[in-house]
C-alpha cells in the first residue's frame, strides 16, 4: 500500500475536506484528490464519502483503523526524537471514576487522549478508528483487535427510601431500567432525570432526586456514611467489562494492558 495515499486519507478524514488535508500536507487540493482516487482504485471501494465534513464510507473505516495504526508505530519508532506517543482511549464514566485511571498511571510515558461513552457502545469508536483501546462491556472483539476478560463491576440500586424519579446517566444508559425488568418492577409512572456526569449522577441521588444504580464502591461507604440506602438490600446488577486494543506489535499498548488488568483484578468482581 502506498503510504504517502494513506496518509493523505488520514489526513481527509481528520480535516473533513480535502482543502484542509492539503494544507494540512502541504500539497495542492489536485494532489489529494488524485491520492485519494489512486488508493480507491487500488482497494476497488469508495473510501471517502464526499460530503461537508468528509467522512469514511463503510469501507473506509476499516483503513482509518490501519492507518491509526501505523501512525501509532511511528510515532512510539520516533518518541525519543519527538514529543512522545499519544494514546486514545474510551472508557465507560463509572470506570474512569473509579478504578481505571491508577492504570494509567503506571504507564506514565505516553500522552493520553481519554474518551467516555456507555459500556455498551464504546466499541464503536474502536470500529471508527477514533479510539486505540477501549474498556468495553461488548465481549466480541472488534475486527483488528484482541480482547480480554477484566470481570464484571456490581451495581448497587440505591437512593431515599420512597424515591419514585429514576436517575439515569443518558438515553444511552440502560442499566436502570435492566435492573427493573431483572425484578420485575413496573416502570410506567416512574419519571426520569438525566445526570450526565458521573460524580453528579452520585450527588443527585445524595440529594434525594431519585434512585440509580451505583457501583458497590462508591455505594458501600455512601450506604454506611448514611447518605442513601440499597433500596432492594439482596439485588445487583454485574456487568462484565472486556479491555479490547489493536491488535498490533506495540510496546504502549502491551505495557498499558498489562497494568488494566492487574488494576481490574483489584476492583471488579
Amino acid at each position: 500500500m502506498d503510504f504517502a495515499q494513506l496518509a493523505t486519507f488520514q489526513a481527509v478524514v481528520d480535516s473533513g475536506s480535502f482543502e484542509a488535508a492539503a494544507r494540512q500536507l502541504h500539497v495542492t487540493p489536485s494532489a489529494v484528490s488524485q491520492r485519494i482516487k489512486a488508493l480507491e482504485r487500488s482497494v476497488g471501494q469508495v473510501l471517502i464519502r464526499r460530503a461537508k465534513p468528509c467522512v469514511a464510507t463503510p469501507a473506509g473505516e476499516a483503513l482509518v483503523r490501519f492507518a491509526g495504526q501505523v501512525a501509532l508505530l511511528e510515532r512510539e519508532a520516533l518518541s525519543q526524537a519527538r514529543d512522545g506517543t499519544r494514546v486514545s482511549i474510551v472508557v465507560n464514566a463509572d470506570s474512569l471514576l473509579t478504578w481505571f485511571l491508577p492504570a494509567l498511571a503506571e504507564v506514565p510515558g505516553p500522552q493520553y487522549e481519554l474518551h467516555t461513552d456507555d459500556q455498551d457502545y464504546t466499541a464503536d469508536l474502536l470500529r471508527s478508528g477514533t479510539a486505540m483501546a477501549a474498556v468495553t462491556a461488548d465481549h466480541v472483539a472488534v475486527q483488528g483487535c484482541r480482547i480480554e476478560a477484566l470481570g464484571s463491576m456490581r451495581y448497587l440500586p440505591v437512593g431515599r427510601l420512597g424515591a419514585r424519579a429514576m436517575i439515569v446517566y443518558n438515553r444511552k444508559d440502560q442499566l436502570q431500567h435492566r435492573f427493573l425488568e431483572s425484578i420485575n418492577a413496573d416502570m410506567s409512572e416512574m419519571s426520569i432525570h438525566y445526570v450526565p456526569a458521573a460524580a453528579a449522577f452520585v450527588e443527585a441521588i445524595k440529594l434525594g432526586l431519585g434512585w440509580g444504580m451505583v457501583p458497590s464502591s462508591i455505594a458501600a461507604p455512601d450506604i454506611e456514611a448514611g447518605h442513601y440506602v440499597q433500596l432492594f438490600p439482596d439485588k445487583f446488577l454485574d456487568v462484565p467489562l472486556y479491555w479490547q486494543y489493536w491488535r498490533i506489535g506495540s510496546e504502549v499498548l502491551e505495557e498499558l494492558t498489562a497494568a488494566v488488568k492487574a488494576a481490574a483484578v483489584a476492583a471488579l468482581i
